[in-house]
């Protein structure tokens, strides 16, 4: 991946991180965004300290100035994008519908589905023929957990956004990509099961090297939806 330029959100932390090392291992420039800007500052310090070209940038993408704040500033840095893997996401507290409040409801609405509209709206104008966009979906898109509302329609709105998006970038060879990770060793769980049976789960540089391993194919053939699972089976 020489000479291309990758942006990750939520690329400070977790699987997010995972796929910024890796981007930057195999010689792209990579773009990390987050709104936490020590874990930034900590995550830049580790792939440049390994080799790689990273350059990271505070942003709420839940906020649309924000957003064009971040490409205003990649645009200084980069004449194009090659890749924009819409990332980041939050889970929110586990909760039934009949208990939960239109704050949490948005939160997760705001971050998963209209963060990923937010940036890839404003990524597009940089991006040319041969150009790749990443949702990570999630297998909480098609599958079901009591609890956890919010996070499985917005990841089923961003599956939907993803493919009417791959039929309207068609004509302008730029290839999309949805994302769906099974249960991955991170510490988003701790938001909702502490004590998730984390040995059973996918390493986040596992998933990691099978997207990367994804967007390395040549111009003319890509993959549409991308799931990697753990051969422990469901947890």
């Amino acid at each position: 991946m020489d000479d291309q330029v990758a942006l990750v959100t939520g690329g400070n932390r977790g699987i997010g991180l995972a796929i910024a090392r890796a981007l930057a291992h195999e010689g792209a420039s990579v773009i990390i965004t987050g709104r936490d800007e020590e874990a930034l500052r900590r995550a830049t310090i580790e792939i440049t300290r390994n080799g790689g070209t990273v350059v990271s940038h505070v942003c709420d993408i839940r906020d649309e100035d924000s957003v064009d704040e971040l490409f205003a500033a990649v645009g200084k840095h980069f004449p194009h994008l090659d890749v924009l893997i819409n990332n980041a996401g939050v889970v929110g507290a586990s909760s039934h519908v009949d208990h939960m409040s239109l704050e949490a409801w948005r939160t997760v609405f705001d971050t998963n589905l209209t963060g990923a509209f937010l940036c890839t709206r404003a990524a597009l104008p940089m991006m040319r023929r041969g150009s790749t966009i990443v949702n990570n979906v999630s297998v909480a898109a098609t599958s079901i957990f009591p609890g956890m509302a919010a996070y499985s329609a917005s990841k089923a709105g961003l599956l939907a956004f993803s493919n009417t998006l791959r039929e309207e970038m068609r004509v302008r060879g730029i290839r999309v990509i949805s994302f769906i990770p099974g249960a991955t060793d991170t510490d988003i769980w701790k938001q909702f099961w502490k004590d998730a049976p984390r040995e059973k789960m996918m390493s986040a540089e596992s998933v990691a090297d099978a997207l990367v391993a994804a967007l390395s194919l040549p111009a003319n053939a890509t993959v549409q939806d991308l799931v990697i699972t753990p051969t422990s089976g469901a947890l």
